[in-house]
């Protein structure tokens, strides 16, 4: 293993103008302001609003949605953020992500965009449909889905994708559920608007993406997780985590999560009920020694083996 990828990312205490203490931030390498913990909003459906109100009020200041009706009610995070606006939260506080979701992800009765159309115009149709859902002309973060086959019209996607970000209508951009390093390193090398984000599942199968977040961390790409409590409870469940639960008086989740912000990983959480966001955001007022973050690190490895 080696001694850098665990090492800590830089997470930046911030207030907002009224003085309220705000979810820390890492910086993007588009200098976006990230929240170390972002809400994930998938499968929430007619709960979607009051959910994502919900985390809000708790403190998040970071959402993930997606153009994907299949999975997401893009609508329901726009009414909580108008609901939030109301209250005097302005958007300017928020760090919304949203996704373009190509033909394949979605319900085919329920597509945002027409699937005859050339994939420039699904990306540009499907955008608009996101600035609808929002309640918004703009995005912090506009993510792909996933990846395209063939590569060609991955590059078209992003293509669109750029023209989005050069218009205004995007701060950054990122991909999901790419778990081919070359892939992303191909990607990178014929961007002219260079990766941002990588988004992924965080699960042993992958290997944890170690060899893809060495590589991000290199270019200052964030990583972020999803399906980390979800997918790792032989994690959860080892005598490593109970021993860390009992000294810093933790949940096992907040353990994981505090851990990966020290590895410089941004994870999605769905939280739905108030005392586990509560916890949720708890995670910054300790902090893993440099030995409990290496030895986590080697479960890590061990599990992926």
């Amino acid at each position: 293993m080696h001694k850098e990828e665990f090492e800590e990312a830089r997470i930046i205490l911030s207030h907002s103008e009224r003085g309220e203490a705000m979810t820390p931030y890492v910086i993007t390498n588009e200098n976006v302001r990230m929240p170390a913990l972002i809400y994930g909003t998938a499968w929430k459906e007619s709960r979607t609003a009051d959910l994502t109100e919900m985390a809000l009020r708790a403190g998040f200041r970071g959402i993930d949605t997606a153009c994907q009706p299949k999975h997401y009610h893009e609508a329901g995070v726009g009414e909580a953020i108008a609901r939030l606006g109301a209250q005097g939260v302005e958007r300017s506080e928020l760090f919304v992500q949203t996704k373009f979701t190509p033909l394949s992800g979605h319900d085919p009765a329920r597509i945002p965009y027409d699937p005859a159309a050339p994939i420039e115009e699904q990306v540009a149709q499907s955008f608009a449909v996101s600035q609808a859902n929002l309640g918004s002309s703009y995005v912090d973060s506009l993510v792909l889905h996933s990846p395209l086959h063939p590569y060609p019209m991955l590059l078209r996607a992003w293509r669109a994708m750029e023209k989005l970000y050069r218009a205004g209508g995007t701060r950054q951009l990122g991909i999901s559920n790419c778990y081919d390093p070359q892939l992303l390193v191909r990607l990178y090398s014929d961007a002219d608007v260079k990766p941002a984000v990588v988004q992924n599942r965080f699960y042993a199968q992958s290997g944890y993406d170690r060899e893809l977040r060495a590589w991000c961390r290199e270019r200052g790409i964030i990583y972020q997780s999803f399906w980390s409590l979800t997918a790792n409870p032989h994690l959860l469940e080892s005598r490593e985590f109970f021993a860390l639960t009992q000294k810093y008086d933790k949940t096992e989740a907040q353990i994981l999560y505090r851990f990966l912000n020290h590895c410089g990983i941004v994870p999605l959480i769905g939280s739905t009920s108030p005392e586990h966001l509560r916890e949720d955001l708890e995670i910054f007022s300790f902090e893993l020694s440099a030995e409990e973050i290496a030895a986590l690190g080697r479960l890590l490895e061990s599990e992926s083996a």
